[in-house]
């Protein structure tokens, strides 16, 4: 029999591939997708094999909602944690943060937005993460030097213009969007960012979008 029986891969897939599959549904049509029989078939696996990993199609959507939570919330509330020389810099990060597909999954946001449109438990939690997220971004700011009512605005600020991007689902080049940065910056903490602050932060993204 191929496959591991240790690792659960094989004949019956793997938990990560069943958790992938539905991610796909999910941010291709929606939760109303995400049924164990069409996982199955996408997968060419029998219905029975999601058993090994699952309890249920209701522990497969709390894993979803985990994963969620692990591709926006964590990654977002570290990037205002991290060292910055500056506090330009430090919203820098941030922007860089949202920016990345690997540490804030903008599909999977706009998903589980509209999950939570049919499910009060989901808008909850989405809601929760809301609070959360945005509390840190006041941190943030708070630590430097921003009146804990300032801090809140330009938080909002920052949060609800990302949040607008993703629930238009604005379609901008990456070149365009760099481009506005450090007028972003300069709204959001009242500070112009350094040209050599500008210059790392396009680093990030490549050779290709260097220093203008």
């Amino acid at each position: 029999m191929a496959g591991d029986e240790k690792t659960g891969t094989g004949w019956r897939g793997s938990r990560e591939g069943w958790l992938e599959a539905a991610y796909g549904a999910l941010v291709r049509e929606g939760i109303d997708a995400v049924k164990v029989m069409a996982l199955a078939e996408e997968l060419r696996l029998s219905r029975t094999s999601f058993y090994w990993f699952f309890e249920n199609r209701d522990d497969l959507l709390a894993a979803l909602a985990d994963m969620w939570e692990a591709r926006t919330t964590a990654p977002l509330v570290a990037a205002t944690r991290e060292y910055a020389e500056t506090e330009t810099e430090a919203m820098l990060n941030v922007i860089a943060c949202f920016l990345r597909p690997e540490t804030f999954d903008a599909k999977l946001e706009f998903a589980m937005r509209g999950w939570g449109l049919k499910d009060p438990a989901i808008l909850a939690r989405v809601t929760a993460a809301d609070g959360q997220r945005l509390e840190a971004l006041a941190r943030m700011l708070e630590r430097w030097g921003h009146r804990p009512a300032d801090a809140d605005v330009r938080a909002r600020t920052v949060y609800l213009v990302q949040i607008g991007y993703i629930s238009m689902q604005v379609e901008e080049t990456l070149e365009m969007r760099l481009s506005r940065i450090p007028t972003y910056v300069e709204i959001y903490t009242g500070r112009a960012p350094e040209p050599r602050e500008i210059a790392r932060f396009r680093g990030r993204f490549g050779p290709g979008a260097g220093p203008a």
